[in-house]
């Protein structure tokens, strides 16, 4: 199992470096961040433009490999390079890493095992009440836009606190920073609720993993090994737990990889709506200023979530199928 994994760990590193190279090379020739410093009153002389963007490996007239080549180097020593205005990449990455990954490791985690439960009780009980429940709901859910789902959500927020008469639920931003100590912590659960539900019901979330589940759910059900589980006197929770579940996770998991870099794009619009200044945002945000090299960082940090999610998802499959831990 040990050389499957680190083989598998290399070809997601070289992917990760292709995808962010390309990302690189797409932003630098399509962005002009120039354009941040022509217009200004009074006008800034095109020497001193030339020397800032320089600076900042930004500047248009160098060959773009060139300016690849100073920012791969960069990469590989840990420095992501400046932002369009002087700052530091590393420090706006820093700051805002984590407040996506609070999103997208909590939203994640919940959306799976709700998905997976709901998926498993579903097909046990096929054709029933609580079967097509489930799968008329998971159905409205598919159909709704991340973004509107989000939008649905806050306006239920307001209308419940209105109805109260106090904020129950907060509905934006990420904590009030007037508080401390445990209030605080508290306060940032809080904040956490709507954000983390938007992301794990919908597309890549527990509705989508519902449906996946229950088909090869019911795929395994109907196996000889199920069956003959049973028949040997297992009881039949136990055999669907141990035996049919286990196996059915299987390409849950796979799924799991890929999803999660969708969660990640689902998680712009997530945090625009919320007022979260995370990734997400902090992408939108460059991409209206031109800012090359913070495209690029955001770009790597998916590539990483994906690497990240596809290499527990191969850690899940060894753990899950025996062939592959002989393989």
């Amino acid at each position: 199992m040990g050389k499957y994994l680190l083989r598998r760990l290399a070809i997601n590193v070289i992917l990760v470096a292709i995808a962010a190279s390309l990302t690189y090379m797409l932003a630098a020739t399509t962005m002009s961040p120039r354009a941040a410093y022509q217009g200004r009153q009074p006008p800034v002389p095109e020497a001193v433009i030339d020397a800032t963007l320089d600076a900042y490996n930004l500047n248009d007239k160098t060959p773009v490999l060139v300016r690849y080549g100073t920012w791969a180097k960069g990469v590989l020593t840990g420095d992501l390079g400046k932002t369009w205005n002087g700052g530091s990449v590393n420090d706006e990455m820093g700051r805002r890493i984590f407040v996506s990954l609070r999103l997208l490791i909590i939203g994640t985690i919940v959306g799976f095992a709700v998905g997976v439960l709901l998926g498993a009780v579903s097909a046990v009980k096929q054709y029933s009440f609580t079967d097509r429940a489930i799968g008329v709901s998971s159905f409205v859910i598919l159909a709704i836009p991340v973004f509107l789902l989000a939008t649905l959500l806050a306006i239920a927020a307001i209308s419940l606190n209105r109805g109260l008469g106090f904020t129950l639920i907060e509905y934006t931003g990420e904590y009030n920073p007037q508080l401390s100590g445990w209030d605080q912590f508290v306060n940032r659960l809080n904040h956490l609720i709507l954000p983390t539900i938007s992301l794990s019901l919908g597309v890549s979330g527990a509705a989508f993993y519902s449906r996946i589940q229950r088909n090869m759910m019911l795929d395994v059900l109907g196996q000889d090994f199920v069956r003959t589980a049973i028949a040997k006197g297992l009881r039949r929770r136990t055999a669907l737990y141990k035996h049919a579940l286990r196996t059915a996770l299987i390409p849950a998991s796979t799924y799991f990889a890929f999803n999660f870099g969708t969660l990640l794009t689902g998680a712009i619009f997530t945090e625009k709506i919320f007022s979260w200044h995370g990734m997400g945002a902090w992408l939108i945000d460059a991409i209206n200023q031109n800012d090359v090299n913070s495209v690029a960082a955001v770009t790597l940090f998916s590539a990483v979530c994906v690497l990240f999610a596809a290499f527990l998802s191969d850690v899940m499959v060894a753990i899950l199928d025996p062939r592959v831990r002989v393989s």
